[in-house]
């Protein structure tokens, strides 16, 4: 279990709707902005009703300057879990809380060629990191999908920035990202930094991996875990717990354990590091992996899943924990 403590305050002091679906609010902590780096993000803590918080993590959008609030941009997610709908109720003037910032997206400092991958609101931990890397004398390109022009928030601010080194894709337009074609172009050298969902990411896993290149030339972060089917209710049984419990539609199965006593380890909450996997001992309907932790072979396999984001569909399943209370018992 990693919970995270919330004791820094923020008040909201602006909305700006930057498309149909994203908002950008900006924030002013107690004791004011503190400087961050490209790539990192702050953690929110949201009300999801019933007395029920969470937290969420949203990129911090551009660079810090001196007297500046922070920026985070949230995507309205229609059904979602809650996050975004407690986001988009909030008005100037409100507070709540906050921790960070953190950065587990770090731009690297090596001077080398570099590709920018953006889809949809993966978008807003690349601003900075198109910003910095702009006044860098290495070859720079920024790739930027989204379903229709209205969805490219930000595109301004960048092609400003950029200018020919931004090239934008609409779904709406008939125009797809072609990500073979893109690694292909790029200096035996490059690396590459992509953020979005989590197709996405497998795509370019597999793509950057069909090119031969380095695997650690190769570095993203997700934004959204929509899987490849809506969210449906499904049961959870936990024999060495002698739990059975429903993971409804609107909550994580992380969630649903650790509200009934499971503890369980986790940090990224976007099915990113791993640290929430647990053993699968059966499933009865199909499991809808939403992760990048495990490989594409892994998830096929099914025998491990992430509990921050994966999911069933059409059944059950029987999970073990890597928590043990029989051991802490035995160790007291």
């Amino acid at each position: 279990m990693n919970e995270t403590v919330f004791t820094q305050q923020a008040t909201v002091t602006g909305l700006r709707d930057l498309s149909p679906t994203v908002r950008e609010i900006s924030l002013r902590p107690d004791g004011g902005a503190t400087a961050f780096t490209a790539g990192s993000h702050l953690r929110v803590q949201v009300q999801l009703g019933e007395g029920r918080s969470d937290e969420r993590r949203y990129s911090l959008v551009g660079l810090p300057a001196p007297g500046a609030d922070w920026r985070i941009a949230v995507k309205r997610a229609d059904p979602g879990r809650g996050g975004s709908a407690f986001m988009w109720r909030l008005a100037v003037g409100d507070r709540l809380p906050v921790h960070g910032p953190h950065n587990h997206f770090e731009l690297p400092p090596a001077p080398r060629p570099t590709l920018l991958v953006a889809g949809g609101i993966g978008i807003t931990p690349l601003v900075g990191m198109a910003l910095a890397l702009a006044k860098r004398t290495a070859p720079l390109r920024m790739a930027y999908a989204a379903r229709s022009p209205d969805e490219l928030v930000y595109a301004d601010d960048l092609r400003a920035a950029l200018g020919e080194r931004l090239a934008t894709f609409c779904r709406s337009e008939g125009q797809a990202l072609d990500l073979e074609a893109e690694f292909a172009a790029l200096a035996a050298d490059a690396q590459a930094l992509v953020c979005g969902p989590v197709p996405l990411l497998h795509a370019a896993r597999a793509a950057w991996a069909g090119a031969g290149r380095l695997p650690q030339r190769l570095r993203f972060e997700t934004f959204g875990n929509t899987g490849s089917a809506p969210a449906e209710t499904f049961t959870v049984q936990v024999p060495r717990h002698g739990l059975t419990l429903e993971v409804p539609a609107d909550r994580s199965l992380l969630e649903v354990l650790e509200a009934a006593g499971v503890q369980v380890l986790h940090d990224c909450l976007r099915g990113e590091c791993g640290l929430c996997a647990v053993d699968v001992l059966a499933v009865n309907g199909r499991i809808d992996h939403r992760d990048v932790f495990f490989s594409e072979a892994e998830q096929r396999e099914g025998h491990r899943l992430c509990a921050c984001v994966s999911r069933v569909c059409g059944g059950s399943i029987t999970i073990d924990s890597a928590w043990r209370p029989d051991e802490l018992s035995a160790a007291a």
